[in-house]
């Protein structure tokens, strides 16, 4: 991957990705030459899916991308900025989708900005169709009945209804 020009490391717990990801990672592909999404591996976090289910199913959702080798999915533990140091990344891509995130995303792109003066950190607005999409809003929504297939990729729907009911 050294010779994939500004690389962007866009980090998450995608439990699951959403349309909201993916279009940030959309946006992200017209900004730099490669985009890595990196899926956190925080054991901290009650996650619905597993790290590796959660590579797959954002692999299956850019499988175009990722053959065009526009964007790769990876996974990390640790600091973010120690990550994009080993991956070579210029910058760190967050997607705002409201006010309410960008108190908790300043903080940690002043902090990683401490951390590594030259790793800038660039705030990527989604369509405002998904600016009221979060993973946890959308587990909530699968959990009480309601349809989901407008906000994650047709695949993952019977995926994430599986996950919720016990049976993944």
């Amino acid at each position: 991957m050294s010779n994939q020009g500004r690389i962007v490391v866009y980090p998450g717990s995608f439990d699951p990705v959403t349309n909201g990801h993916l279009d940030i990672i959309h946006r992200a592909r017209h900004i730099f030459d490669h985009v890595i999404v990196a899926v956190t591996q925080n054991s901290a976090k009650n996650s619905l899916f597993t790290v590796q289910e959660r590579v797959d199913l954002l692999s299956a959702a850019l499988k175009k991308e990722i053959r065009s080798r526009s964007v790769s999915v990876d996974t990390f533990s640790g600091l973010l900025v120690d990550y994009c140091r080993r991956r070579r990344a210029v910058a760190v891509a967050r997607g705002l989708r409201a006010l309410s995130d960008f108190e908790y995303e300043f903080q940690m792109a002043l902090m990683n900005r401490h951390l590594a003066p030259k790793l800038e950190t660039v705030f990527l607005m989604p369509d405002e169709k998904y600016t009221y999409l979060s993973s946890t809003l959308l587990k909530e929504i699968v959990r009480l009945g309601g349809d989901v297939g407008r906000f994650v990729p047709a695949a993952l729907v019977p995926k994430i209804r599986q996950k919720l009911a016990g049976r993944g």
